[in-house]
């Protein structure tokens, strides 16, 4: 699977997100912190409950819809 960014808008606190490597998806979930210095992205992880730190160089992050609930 293949996906696109669109957003043109920078990644920000509260975005929620996806991020991919190589078609496969390895964590989403809420923005908590942003190093825009060291272009790094802190998320809180949907499946986990795990904060995470993302390396946008990596990883293809997506912008997605707020899940409900």
């Amino acid at each position: 699977m293949t996906t696109q960014q669109t957003q043109t808008a920078p990644i920000q606190v509260d975005d929620y997100i996806q991020a991919w490597h190589n078609g496969k998806l390895f964590h989403q979930g809420r923005v908590t912190d942003v190093v825009r210095s060291l272009e790094l992205i802190w998320i809180l992880d949907a499946d986990t409950g795990v904060r995470k730190l993302l390396d946008p160089e990596a990883l293809e992050i997506v912008r997605i819809a707020r899940p409900r609930g």
